[in-house]
Protein backbone atom coordinates (compact mmCIF):
# COMPACT_ATOMS: atom_id res chain seq x y z
CA UNK A 1 0.00 0.00 0.00
CA UNK A 2 1.74 3.00 -0.89
CA UNK A 3 -0.03 5.02 1.80
CA UNK A 4 1.06 3.40 4.28
CA UNK A 5 4.75 4.00 5.72
CA UNK A 6 6.53 1.94 8.57
CA UNK A 7 6.22 3.51 11.74
CA UNK A 8 3.81 6.46 10.35
CA UNK A 9 1.14 7.01 12.72
CA UNK A 10 -0.91 9.23 10.74
CA UNK A 11 -0.98 8.13 6.99
CA UNK A 12 -3.32 11.05 5.91
CA UNK A 13 -0.45 13.73 6.34
CA UNK A 14 2.95 12.01 6.45
CA UNK A 15 3.18 9.56 3.39
CA UNK A 16 5.32 9.49 0.65
CA UNK A 17 4.02 8.62 -2.56
CA UNK A 18 0.27 9.45 -2.34
CA UNK A 19 -0.84 12.63 -3.95
CA UNK A 20 -4.52 10.98 -3.99
CA UNK A 21 -7.08 8.35 -2.73
CA UNK A 22 -9.77 6.52 -3.87
CA UNK A 23 -11.89 3.65 -3.45
CA UNK A 24 -13.53 0.58 -5.07
CA UNK A 25 -16.28 -1.82 -3.60
CA UNK A 26 -17.24 -5.16 -4.43
CA UNK A 27 -19.56 -7.94 -3.88
CA UNK A 28 -16.84 -11.07 -4.45
CA UNK A 29 -17.32 -14.04 -2.26
CA UNK A 30 -20.71 -11.98 -0.51
CA UNK A 31 -22.94 -11.63 -3.55
CA UNK A 32 -22.47 -13.30 -6.56
CA UNK A 33 -25.12 -13.40 -9.79
CA UNK A 34 -25.98 -14.69 -13.28
CA UNK A 35 -28.48 -13.02 -15.00
CA UNK A 36 -30.83 -10.60 -14.21
CA UNK A 37 -31.36 -6.72 -14.38
CA UNK A 38 -28.41 -4.59 -12.69
CA UNK A 39 -28.91 -1.41 -12.56
CA UNK A 40 -27.37 1.75 -10.46
CA UNK A 41 -28.70 5.58 -10.11
CA UNK A 42 -25.83 7.73 -9.60
CA UNK A 43 -24.53 11.13 -10.01
CA UNK A 44 -20.77 10.80 -11.36
CA UNK A 45 -17.74 13.14 -11.27
CA UNK A 46 -16.57 14.04 -15.12
CA UNK A 47 -13.84 15.95 -14.29
CA UNK A 48 -9.95 15.53 -15.54
CA UNK A 49 -8.19 12.43 -14.34
CA UNK A 50 -11.29 10.83 -12.72
CA UNK A 51 -12.31 7.08 -13.82
CA UNK A 52 -15.68 6.27 -12.11
CA UNK A 53 -17.26 2.82 -12.87
CA UNK A 54 -19.81 0.39 -12.09
CA UNK A 55 -19.08 -3.05 -13.40
CA UNK A 56 -18.94 -7.19 -13.23
CA UNK A 57 -16.16 -9.71 -13.28
CA UNK A 58 -16.75 -13.42 -13.74
CA UNK A 59 -15.74 -15.26 -10.45
CA UNK A 60 -13.89 -17.96 -12.57
CA UNK A 61 -11.00 -17.70 -14.13
CA UNK A 62 -7.96 -15.20 -15.30
CA UNK A 63 -8.73 -11.83 -16.76
CA UNK A 64 -10.42 -11.35 -19.79
CA UNK A 65 -11.34 -14.82 -20.10
CA UNK A 66 -13.52 -14.33 -16.33
CA UNK A 67 -15.63 -11.98 -18.42
CA UNK A 68 -15.95 -8.11 -17.77
CA UNK A 69 -19.05 -5.77 -18.19
CA UNK A 70 -18.45 -2.18 -18.01
CA UNK A 71 -22.07 -1.19 -17.39
CA UNK A 72 -21.03 1.95 -16.77
CA UNK A 73 -17.46 3.23 -17.16
CA UNK A 74 -16.81 7.21 -17.60
CA UNK A 75 -12.94 8.95 -18.42
CA UNK A 76 -11.95 11.53 -20.21
CA UNK A 77 -15.34 13.29 -21.44
CA UNK A 78 -16.79 9.58 -22.56
CA UNK A 79 -19.40 7.18 -21.50
CA UNK A 80 -18.30 3.92 -22.42
CA UNK A 81 -20.46 0.83 -22.57
CA UNK A 82 -18.24 -2.21 -22.41
CA UNK A 83 -18.10 -6.64 -22.88
CA UNK A 84 -15.10 -8.33 -23.17
CA UNK A 85 -13.65 -11.81 -23.03
CA UNK A 86 -10.61 -13.68 -23.70
CA UNK A 87 -8.61 -14.24 -26.51
CA UNK A 88 -5.19 -16.09 -27.11
CA UNK A 89 -2.99 -13.77 -25.90
CA UNK A 90 -2.61 -13.59 -21.95
CA UNK A 91 -4.51 -10.84 -20.51
CA UNK A 92 -5.41 -9.34 -23.89
CA UNK A 93 -9.08 -8.75 -24.09
CA UNK A 94 -11.48 -8.40 -26.76
CA UNK A 95 -14.40 -5.82 -26.30
CA UNK A 96 -17.30 -5.00 -27.72
CA UNK A 97 -17.59 -1.62 -26.59
CA UNK A 98 -19.57 1.25 -27.73
CA UNK A 99 -18.77 5.12 -26.05
CA UNK A 100 -20.42 8.12 -26.10
CA UNK A 101 -18.93 11.75 -25.61
CA UNK A 102 -20.44 13.36 -22.49
CA UNK A 103 -20.98 16.25 -24.42
CA UNK A 104 -23.60 14.33 -27.43
CA UNK A 105 -26.16 13.28 -25.14
CA UNK A 106 -28.20 16.68 -25.48
CA UNK A 107 -28.20 18.28 -22.03
CA UNK A 108 -24.96 20.71 -20.96
CA UNK A 109 -25.83 19.78 -17.57
CA UNK A 110 -25.61 16.30 -18.01
CA UNK A 111 -23.00 16.05 -15.27
CA UNK A 112 -24.47 17.59 -12.15
CA UNK A 113 -27.39 14.99 -12.62
CA UNK A 114 -28.15 11.47 -11.46
CA UNK A 115 -28.72 8.87 -14.05
CA UNK A 116 -29.60 5.26 -14.26
CA UNK A 117 -27.52 2.62 -15.71
CA UNK A 118 -28.71 -0.76 -16.21
CA UNK A 119 -27.46 -4.13 -17.92
CA UNK A 120 -30.30 -6.58 -18.71
CA UNK A 121 -28.17 -10.06 -18.69
CA UNK A 122 -29.72 -13.25 -19.76
CA UNK A 123 -28.54 -16.73 -21.65
CA UNK A 124 -28.36 -15.15 -24.99
CA UNK A 125 -26.78 -11.35 -24.40
CA UNK A 126 -26.31 -8.67 -22.72
CA UNK A 127 -27.85 -5.22 -23.18
CA UNK A 128 -26.57 -1.95 -21.49
CA UNK A 129 -28.67 0.80 -21.18
CA UNK A 130 -28.28 4.68 -19.47
CA UNK A 131 -31.54 6.32 -19.02
CA UNK A 132 -33.32 3.70 -20.41
CA UNK A 133 -31.87 4.29 -23.81
CA UNK A 134 -29.95 1.03 -25.01
CA UNK A 135 -26.37 1.87 -25.89
CA UNK A 136 -24.96 -1.62 -26.56
CA UNK A 137 -25.95 -5.36 -27.18
CA UNK A 138 -23.55 -8.09 -27.01
CA UNK A 139 -24.42 -11.24 -28.21
CA UNK A 140 -22.97 -14.15 -25.95
CA UNK A 141 -22.83 -16.59 -29.33
CA UNK A 142 -19.90 -13.06 -29.92
CA UNK A 143 -18.22 -13.10 -26.83
CA UNK A 144 -16.47 -16.77 -26.60
CA UNK A 145 -13.13 -17.53 -25.42
CA UNK A 146 -10.38 -18.84 -27.44
CA UNK A 147 -11.82 -22.52 -25.89
CA UNK A 148 -14.73 -21.61 -27.22
CA UNK A 149 -16.74 -21.45 -23.73
CA UNK A 150 -18.87 -18.22 -22.43
CA UNK A 151 -17.72 -16.30 -19.49
CA UNK A 152 -21.05 -14.98 -19.28
CA UNK A 153 -22.63 -18.44 -18.19
CA UNK A 154 -20.97 -18.31 -14.74
CA UNK A 155 -21.77 -16.09 -11.95
CA UNK A 156 -20.49 -12.37 -11.51
CA UNK A 157 -20.06 -10.40 -8.84
CA UNK A 158 -20.15 -6.52 -9.28
CA UNK A 159 -18.29 -3.41 -8.40
CA UNK A 160 -18.28 0.27 -8.13
CA UNK A 161 -14.93 2.72 -7.94
CA UNK A 162 -13.34 5.57 -8.40
CA UNK A 163 -10.22 5.47 -9.77
CA UNK A 164 -7.68 8.52 -10.23
CA UNK A 165 -5.08 9.02 -12.84
CA UNK A 166 -3.80 6.29 -14.96
CA UNK A 167 -3.82 5.58 -18.68
CA UNK A 168 -7.36 5.99 -19.39
CA UNK A 169 -7.94 8.93 -16.06
CA UNK A 170 -5.47 11.03 -17.30
CA UNK A 171 -4.08 14.06 -15.14
CA UNK A 172 -5.92 15.08 -12.11
CA UNK A 173 -3.66 17.83 -11.53
CA UNK A 174 -6.48 20.43 -13.14
CA UNK A 175 -9.47 18.93 -10.75
CA UNK A 176 -10.43 20.37 -7.56
CA UNK A 177 -10.71 17.88 -4.74
CA UNK A 178 -12.09 16.35 -3.12
CA UNK A 179 -14.70 15.08 -5.48
CA UNK A 180 -18.02 13.01 -4.67
CA UNK A 181 -19.27 9.81 -6.47
CA UNK A 182 -22.85 9.73 -5.63
CA UNK A 183 -24.53 6.48 -5.88
CA UNK A 184 -28.62 6.66 -4.41
CA UNK A 185 -28.67 2.89 -5.19
CA UNK A 186 -27.75 -0.05 -6.55
CA UNK A 187 -30.31 -3.05 -7.48
CA UNK A 188 -30.16 -6.41 -8.72
CA UNK A 189 -33.35 -8.49 -9.96
CA UNK A 190 -33.93 -11.57 -11.07
CA UNK A 191 -36.25 -14.45 -11.89
CA UNK A 192 -36.90 -17.11 -8.83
Amino acid sequence: NPNYQAGSSDWKRNRQYAEYTATSMHTRGKQEFQFGRFEMRGRIPTSAGLWPAFWTLGVSGEWPSNGEVDVMEFYNGRVLFNVACGTSTRYTAKWDSVTRPISDLGDPNWSSKFHVWAMVWDDQKIDLFLDDVLMNTSNLADMLNPNGQSPFRQEHYLLVNLAIGGMNGGDPSNTTFPVRYEVDYIRVFQAD
